[in-house]
């Protein structure tokens, strides 16, 4: 049942990824009327940096394609963690109101990574 439940769990996890990462090369989700200033500030000085916003895109669909298939979810985790950061750092300043979706994405990355420690302890060694 706990596998089925994590299989599940990531599945949406890494499919909310492959979204963003798309979304960032094809823009097909509109952006919201009510973004705050330095939200539409940040967005624009991210794009003047043109591979930014490809590199990211990739690294998102990639990481959220890896997080979906239990072989290769450790890493994925990993992968992703960086991002992760970003958005948490990212919601916290300036967008709050999302702050429990976030905290439900992380929490979902904390138990995968808690799950394959073995993996990770194998690294140090």
């Amino acid at each position: 049942m706990k596998n089925k439940i994590q299989f599940v769990l990531c599945l949406l996890y890494g499919l909310m990824f492959i979204n963003a990462g798309a979304n960032k090369l094809f823009n097909y989700i509109p952006i919201p009327y009510n973004l705050p200033a330095k939200m539409i500030k940040i967005n624009l000085a991210i794009q003047e940096i043109g591979w930014l916003i490809p590199l990211l895109a990739v690294v998102e669909m990639v990481g959220g394609l890896l997080f979906i298939f239990k072989r290769t979810r450790a890493f994925a985790a990993i992968m992703l963690f960086p991002i992760m950061v970003g958005i948490i750092l990212t919601h916290i300043l300036y967008e709050p109101a999302t702050l429990p979706l976030v905290f439900v994405l992380l929490a979902i990355q904390i138990w995968v990574v808690y799950d394959n420690r073995e993996k990770y302890f194998q690294i140090f060694q």
